[in-house]
């Protein structure tokens, strides 16, 4: 009986040795196959989420059906900076410009941004009184010479719309400038936004003053030159300044280079066109809403899914869309005379959240 527990300790001995070095082996087996492990799991879950057994719709069948939700003229599709999609409908063709109405607006964002890079202005506090001295030797307890150009790239200025029903008017008036410096302020400078194209014509006026040149030739030196943009058309003022947000006209593919330039923060062809610090302030939502109407500095901000989109957004259905996630940026157009609604537009986004953004993933 005495011999008994001595046997007993070394049977448990080796088996206690046996297990030991069958959990090294399985350790170490783990570890150096984390990433194959890793990369398995992601195999699964694509399957899981596309199975092979189910055929994908082709990608020019999804674009054409696009052409039912309403007057698209073109889409164009851009992914890791390769073009990938490029529809043309209704009797477009490449080589047609199309009004991307507000769409500039985010345009001028950027043109805002190149101006303070360049030292043209001094940065979005600056107030707007030293620009308009005419208008505020007049008026000079109206209380909107506090207005900032950043009160004017977020549409927080305080005026009255000059937009929707306003709109007729104003374009027809005189002097675009007076008339939108006179609307009455329906809001607090700084905090109410009020979404007015005589905001953002404002400020293309700012810049064309600050920088001594038209907002065209400005333009062209700092921005479309180097991305090889020509304007195909622009609205003036009766004074002649371009109007600051509506009425410029571009090639589709152009609106690619823009979200393109975007999405590479700030370089296009390995060249600073603004600096990135725009870029990122300029797409941090600062008013909104709802969930498709955030809004930073003339960009709107948006989510399709779980991807963020950047995105500008002019009457009719025009868009430049910027999916970083995705690395992926999507132009539209759609006919200005056609019936085009707000209502169609959302229509549109809805279309391509569904129907393209899933291709790009």
């Amino acid at each position: 009986m005495n011999h008994l527990p001595k046997a007993l300790l070394t049977v448990l001995v080796i088996i206690s040795l046996f297990v030991l070095v069958v959990i090294m082996i399985s350790t170490s087996d783990t570890y150096t196959s984390e990433n194959e492990i890793a990369y398995n799991i992601s195999e699964k879950l694509t399957e899981i989420v596309s199975p092979p057994d189910i055929p994908r719709v082709p990608l020019d069948t999804v674009l054409h059906r696009i052409e039912t939700v309403g007057p698209i003229n073109s889409i164009l599709i851009s992914k890791n900076g390769e073009l990938i999609a490029e529809e043309y409908f209704r009797g477009m063709h490449s080589g047609q410009a199309n009004n991307i109405k507000s769409a500039s607006k985010s345009i001028l964002s950027i043109l805002t941004g190149i101006a303070i890079d360049q030292g043209y202005l001094d940065g979005i506090d600056q107030t707007i009184e030293e620009f308009f001295p005419e208008y505020f030797s007049e008026n000079r307890n109206s209380g909107k010479a506090f207005i900032t150009i950043g009160d004017l790239l977020t549409m927080r200025a305080g005026l009255q719309s000059t937009s929707g029903r306003r709109y007729g008017r104003w374009v027809t008036s005189s002097d675009w400038i007076r008339y939108a410096l006179d609307r009455p302020l329906v809001g607090e400078p700084g905090n109410d936004r009020i979404y007015s194209t005589g905001t953002t014509h404002l400020l293309a006026v700012v810049l064309a003053r600050a920088t001594n040149m038209s907002t065209l030739a400005f333009a062209n030196q700092y921005l479309f030159d180097p991305l090889d943009i020509k304007v195909h058309g622009w609205d003036r003022d009766p004074q002649g300044n371009y109007m600051g947000g509506n009425n410029m006209a571009l090639l589709p593919s152009d609106m690619i280079k823009i979200g393109q330039m975007m999405m590479d923060m700030g370089v296009y062809n390995d060249k600073r066109i603004v600096s990135p610090d725009w870029i990122l302030q300029s797409i941090q939502p600062l008013t909104g809403r709802g969930p498709i109407d955030d809004y930073g500095y003339l960009w709107f901000r948006r989510m399709a899914g779980d991807n963020h989109v950047i995105y500008a957004w002019g009457n009719g259905g025009q868009f430049i869309q910027i999916l970083p996630e995705l690395n992926a940026v999507i132009a539209v157009t759609s006919a200005n005379q056609s019936g085009a609604t707000r209502n169609y537009s959302r229509r549109l986004m809805r279309t391509l959240d569904n129907d393209i953004v899933p291709y790009l993933r």
